[in-house]
């Protein structure tokens, strides 16, 4: 009998709670959950109420690999401390299993492709969207040459007032933690390019503002508001951007009871202060393919999906997905059957268009989280002509199209993405 795989997690979010499902209930006949790894105990001991398993603070981490010996470390911790969890975890011999964005600048990338050729260890970024049905199907429709050599990509997506909402409310909300929308957020939606059209990026043009969230935005529309949080403010009762903690268990144990241990407040108000990221964005790419990208991107829709269009020398694809998403389910997922209405159309150079049928998945994210996780943990998974499965070149090419773009709403400037990191 094949023994079974060890895996360790660092960064015990809800986020997290995904893995946990996986390993110990979905394929715990393969795989072993060896230890839990945060900067807070109270986090940890609220998952252990279900599994029993040794801790460690993060300044323990070494002692963590040392002592319980696993084969992979999956990292979900901030965006901006992956590449510390990944570079050591390689070094002490570990494979490493990273949440997106696989980091958020260019020196925790260079440190990341470092350790990678000094230990020869790997690293898989979890890009969950390309496995959903749909985005499959999309990815289908250009190898089967439906738009023959893609030449022109319109994407557009929407984050509603939930979803786009939650990531001022939270540590996303300060750039120096997550990068911004651009690298957190929007790296999945590079990523999709990235494999649909088959091309890495060349160069990156961008604009991008705080327009509707922040204290600034608010108070030039006439709205004060004198909480700094909503959970325990009797004023903020009301406030449809309001998050209380104290309302889901999940919320409770994970994030209001480590308030003490960790200072971090889950439920800020959208509408204060400080806010460093940008909340409405159009970015311009051109890949090394030649085609080019529209890209733009909003926090504040009154609905959540995308608009993604391909466009090359035989005709033309369009995909149109609204996402049925409770985000604060409190379960640290999107809720099942998440894709409410989707289209997709074909429109051939000469000839008639025609509608294609696009299958549906059970599960989180569209239903692509199962085929993700059985892709990862399944000792056998199936075999998958779409090479689903991003490496770290695969997470840099994605990062380096938000940290590009940052530069360049920063700069006003083209930027030539070799010239920041040398992309293989």
């Amino acid at each position: 009998m094949t023994a079974r795989k060890r895996f360790a997690i660092v960064g015990t979010g809800s986020r997290a709670g995904m893995y946990f499902e996986a390993i110990c209930h979905t394929y715990r006949d393969n795989a072993e959950l060896v230890a839990l790894c945060d900067l807070s105990q109270t986090r940890m001991d609220w998952y252990n109420r279900r599994y029993q398993l040794p801790t460690y603070l993060a300044a323990d981490f070494d002692r963590m690999i040392r002592e319980t010996k696993p084969d992979v470390v999956i990292v979900a911790t901030v965006d901006a401390t992956h590449h510390l969890y990944i570079t050591r975890a390689m070094e002490l011999g570990c494979d490493v299993i990273t949440e997106k964005p696989m980091t958020t600048d260019i020196e925790k990338m260079q440190a990341i492709f470092d350790a990678i050729q000094r230990t020869g260890k790997s690293l898989r970024v979890t890009f969950n969207y390309r496995y959903a049905p749909a985005y499959t199907q999309f990815r289908q429709l250009v190898i089967d040459g439906r738009v023959g050599t893609p030449l022109s990509v319109d994407f557009s997506w929407m984050l509603d007032t939930s979803h786009g909402a939650d990531y001022f409310r939270r540590w996303h909300r300060e750039k120096q933690n997550s990068g911004g929308l651009l690298v957190h957020k929007a790296t999945h939606h590079f990523d999709l390019v990235n494999w649909w059209i088959d091309s890495y990026p060349h160069q990156v043009m961008a604009m991008g503002g705080l327009l509707f969230y922040g204290k600034e935005n608010a108070e030039t529309r006439g709205e004060r508001y004198a909480y700094h949080r909503y959970t325990g403010v009797p004023e903020a009762a009301a406030d449809p951007f309001g998050l209380f903690l104290d309302q889901k268990e999940l919320f409770r144990g994970l994030y209001l009871a480590a308030e003490a241990e960790t200072g971090y407040l889950r439920d800020r108000n959208v509408f204060g202060e400080p806010i460093t990221i940008e909340d409405t964005m159009s970015v311009s790419v051109r890949y090394r393919s030649g085609a080019i990208l529209s890209y733009c991107l909003v926090a504040y829709a009154p609905w959540e999906g995308l608009r993604i269009a391909i466009t090359g020398t035989k005709g033309r694809i369009e995909m149109d997905i609204a996402e049925n998403i409770n985000h604060l389910l409190g379960d640290g997922r999107a809720s099942k059957g998440s894709f409410k209405n989707t289209r997709m159309r074909v429109y051939p150079m000469f000839g008639e268009s025609y509608e294609v049928d696009v299958p549906h998945g059970d599960g989180g994210h569209g239903g692509a989280d199962p085929v993700m996780l059985e892709q990862i943990f399944s000792p056998n998974p199936p075999v998958d002509p779409y090479r689903r499965a991003a490496s770290h070149i695969d997470g840099a090419a994605s990062a380096l199209v938000g940290i590009s773009a940052n530069k360049s709403i920063q700069t006003g400037q083209l930027v030539t993405i070799n010239d920041l990191f040398p992309l293989p």
